[in-house]
């Protein structure tokens, strides 16, 4: 039942369930899940930065994709974990705003990220003799600035309609973070203009233009390769490219299934975004790592360094 019309000045997130027997094992897989993402994270931009064998545009990029996870996941599990040790569920009006403002924006940045690797993987293997001409650390810088200023800039429109809705039917987010569909689940104003933004703005801005960009890439990847006469050649060539054809594939994936696949349970789409921000920024760090023979290189030099550095103290 819908309580009053009423306009709010703070919300309540529910969380990923309110059941109290469980909340205790919610919080240390959330806490384990959200400290392997830091490390896995965190190590992988530790490599890229001290091996300069890694001081490529392909791991200049994935950096930049790494340091979007880590926010991504601090900007949504915060609350659980905060929530359980205070046992406060509240979250001002404010707060909220900001909180789904940087989600969208991160999110996005994500699938920018992923389509300037897509350009580097084409300029890599279609034009390797100009590939420190047309991708060198300005053209990196530049993609790189553009991913990451467009994507903060594309949510402006969301946030300014948003702080346009009068009132909420109730002040309860069913959800474990602020995010666009829980919002306008209990919003009793209008919120037609916001739906059709998100739709058109979604398919335009996150589906089209990016996956178009992707997918012309690796028509011209894939002309390339069929151009190798070695098998042992197109294998070789296409194992540098596996790794970022799984990212975006389990990144388009998660997103279509918390956004684009009709639900009517909350539950179910909540359990999507508990995936995309919890498991996927687990996930990304681990597939390079193990699909990446520069990476596992560099990982056992610095083991091996660090192992020498205790040994001698």
């Amino acid at each position: 039942m819908k309580q009053n019309q009423t306009i709010v000045t703070y919300f309540i997130i529910k969380g990923i369930s309110d059941v109290p027997e469980i909340q205790a094992v919610i919080f240390v897989l959330v806490l384990l899940i959200y400290l392997i993402t830091l490390v896995g994270n965190l190590t992988l931009l530790l490599l890229v930065w001290t091996d300069s064998h890694l001081h490529t545009p392909m791991y200049f990029f994935l950096a930049n994709l790494s340091m979007l996870d880590m926010m991504t996941s601090t900007v949504t599990l915060h609350k659980i974990l905060l929530t359980f040790l205070t046992g406060d569920n509240k979250v001002l009006y404010v707060a909220c705003m900001v909180q789904f403002y940087m989600f969208a924006s991160l999110s996005s940045d994500g699938l920018f990220v992923l389509t300037a690797m897509s350009y580097d993987r084409y300029v890599a293997i279609c034009q390797p003799l100009n590939y420190h001409v047309m991708i060198n650390l300005k053209i990196c810088l530049l993609l790189a600035s553009f991913c990451w200023v467009f994507g903060f800039i594309q949510v402006i429109p969301y946030i300014w309609i948003i702080s346009k809705i009068s009132c909420y039917s109730s002040n309860e987010i069913d959800h474990f973070f602020c995010d666009l569909v829980p919002l306008v689940s209990i919003s009793c104003s209008d919120t037609t203009i916001l739906v059709r933004l998100s739709s058109i703005q979604g398919l335009i801005i996150y589906a089209i233009i990016p996956l178009l960009l992707i997918f012309t890439s690796y028509i011209f990847i894939i002309r390339a390769i069929m151009k190798i006469r070695s098998n042992i050649g197109r294998r070789k060539v296409f194992y540098t490219c596996s790794s970022h054809l799984a990212l975006i594939l389990l990144m388009y994936a998660t997103l279509i299934s918390q956004y684009m696949v009709p639900s009517n349970s909350l539950g179910s789409k909540k359990l999507f975004s508990l995936f995309n921000t919890a498991i996927v920024p687990v996930v990304n760090p681990l597939i390079y790592s193990l699909k990446n023979k520069d990476v596992k290189t560099a990982f056992r030099w610095r083991l091996e360094k660090c192992k020498a550095q205790i040994a001698f103290l």
